[in-house]
């Protein structure tokens, strides 16, 4: 569908960003941008996401060929920002607050060429059930919480038995707002 004549590298080694970039059925190849991910505290919401995508994408030197997309992926609940947990211990406290709350969930994006840079974001409300610590539990020991905001996967088995209702995209929860990085990604293409 698209015949972008860019380079497309996308800046992350997320198993669910590359499977969700290569649903657009361009071709592309990764690189790993290992940003920290602090921020100015001024930021809330999708500024920090967004803030995020765009630093990931300083660590890599545009070539006038290439085209780099960059993301971020934060929750948000009760005014604070849950990145990916530091340890076990934090992501059964993450789960714990997550448990019968809606929260958001915002992925900022940055597309990048050597002679144009979009800055995005997305945000799709998640209701989770009441979880128990058996639940909570075998979610930690199973699963790989520790490299996922908000310390759960929506594709995973927490995402079956929590989640009953999504306000907003999936993927996005997922870690791409594909649909609006195709939308960008047209616009390029149209130059």
């Amino acid at each position: 569908m698209l015949n972008l004549k860019y380079n497309i590298i996308l800046g992350s080694q997320s198993p669910r960003r590359k499977e969700l970039l290569k649903m657009l059925d361009i071709p592309f190849t990764t690189v790993h941008l290992n940003a920290h991910e602090d921020y100015p505290i001024h930021l809330i919401k999708e500024e920090i996401a967004e803030y995020l995508a765009e630093k990931k994408s300083l660590l890599y030197s545009i070539k006038n060929n290439d085209l780099l997309i960059t993301a971020d992926t934060i929750v948000w609940i009760d005014n604070k920002v849950l990145n990916k947990p530091q340890n076990i211990e934090e992501a059964k406290e993450m789960l714990r607050l997550l448990s019968g709350k809606v929260h958001s969930v915002y992925t900022g994006v940055c597309i990048k060429t050597s002679y144009h840079t979009f800055i995005f974001s997305d945000e799709s409300k998640v209701y989770f059930k009441n979880l128990t610590d058996k639940e909570i539990n075998y979610y930690t020991e199973k699963y790989l919480p520790l490299d996922k905001a908000g310390a759960y996967g929506v594709q995973e088995w927490i995402g079956a038995i929590a989640i009953h209702k999504i306000e907003g995209s999936y993927f996005n929860v997922m870690g791409l707002p594909i649909h609006l990085v195709y939308q960008h990604l047209k616009i390029l293409n149209n130059e």
